[in-house]
């Protein structure tokens, strides 16, 4: 990052899922548990990606077409939670040093399609002291790719859109940056379109000058 970069981030936002934590196989035996409840296939891998990145609203509409199987999907998956999946959740190497370092001198947010699974993810796995926001698709109107909620954590901290960063992993997360003239920190894909790459999450401290 250039000086002039580094010196004005005052706040580094992350997504969930692909970032924090390595969530596939979470998600692969969630929503397998759930399509297998109703009485249909396991996802294909094209399946698994389009969910990886979505809502959990979005991702039973698009593995699901049948409304009513899919009402019925949404019920069980209310009563079932994530607390089962979560044993599959991996978190990456790295993240809480990274944020030990950002804190006290940067603020740090979560801005993810995630929906009522992401307080139970931070608790569980003990970091939600580490993060001074957290945004997920229910505290918004339109969930990623739309910037809604990367524009919430700009106006939260009261700071310019030119002082945020945001490290993703997908389509949705450059598209949200872009959208929210945020920098987008691209975290081991480099088919993005980023102003960063970076295979590891240590980079973000030398990315903010640290």
């Amino acid at each position: 990052m250039t000086d002039n970069r580094a010196q004005r981030t005052k706040v580094v936002a992350f997504d969930c899922d692909g970032v924090m934590f390595d969530s596939r196989e979470a998600n692969r035996a969630y929503y397998n548990h759930v399509l297998d409840y109703c009485h249909l296939p396991a996802m294909v891998p094209e399946q698994l990606a389009y969910v990886h990145m979505h809502t959990v609203g979005e991702s039973l509409a698009y593995l699901i077409r049948d409304e009513t199987t899919r009402k019925a999907a949404e019920d069980y998956r209310r009563q079932l939670g994530y607390q089962p999946f979560l044993k599959f959740m991996q978190m990456e190497p790295g993240l809480v040093p990274l944020l030990e370092t950002l804190r006290p001198g940067f603020k740090t947010a979560v801005a993810t399609n995630r929906t009522d699974t992401m307080a139970r993810v931070l608790a569980d796995n003990h970091i939600d002291h580490l993060f001074d926001l957290v945004v997920c698709a229910l505290d918004v109107q339109f969930p990623k790719p739309h910037p809604e909620a990367l524009i919430k954590v700009v106006e939260h901290f009261s700071v310019s859109a030119a002082e945020v960063i945001y490290v993703g992993d997908s389509p949705v997360d450059e598209m949200a940056a872009r959208a929210a003239g945020i920098a987008f920190v691209a975290y081991r894909n480099p088919d993005l379109t980023a102003d960063y790459h970076i295979r590891s999450l240590a980079e973000v401290a030398d990315l903010v000058g640290l």
